[in-house]
């Protein structure tokens, strides 16, 4: 059976934010990139948690008319968070990450330091279940001639 890394998109490759970073900066990130969800690491790199944009939509319905000057002064560590991505070790198995996967578009990979080294996203993994399907497919085909 082939490890989870097999599976790995390595941190340089992942849009992620740091717990320090303001709403604004968030906010941005997420629209440039055009994703609905984005791990957060603190200043040491270890995961800390995931935010939506269902999280950030609930925290500025919460907030009177705001302005960009004032996203800029709220920090992600104030935004609640609805439904963060659990992360899983990169020593696990693949039954592991597969019922993760399920829930989730995508799971954030950490060492045993709790050091984020990068996601598995569900694409990936049904991309390889698709490839393996058609290879037995066209097998099986080929066997039957």
């Amino acid at each position: 059976m082939k490890s989870i890394a097999f599976y790995l998109t390595p941190k340089n490759e992942v849009i992620f934010e740091y717990e320090d970073a303001s709403l604004r900066q968030l906010i941005e990130k997420m629209d440039h990139h055009g994703y609905t969800h984005i791990p957060i690491l603190d200043a040491a790199g270890r995961y800390v948690e995931s935010v939506s944009d269902g999280d950030v939509l609930k925290k500025l319905l919460s907030l009177d008319p705001i302005s960009r000057k004032e996203a800029e002064k709220i920090k992600l560590e104030q935004i609640p968070k609805h439904h963060s991505m659990e992360p899983v070790l990169i020593t696990a198995d693949l039954a592991d990450l597969f019922s993760m996967i399920m829930v989730q578009n995508f799971v954030p990979v950490i060492d045993d330091q709790g050091i984020f080294i990068g996601i598995i996203t569900r694409k990936d993994i049904l991309l390889s279940l698709e490839h393996k399907l058609f290879e037995n497919a066209d097998t099986e085909v080929q066997d039957k001639k």
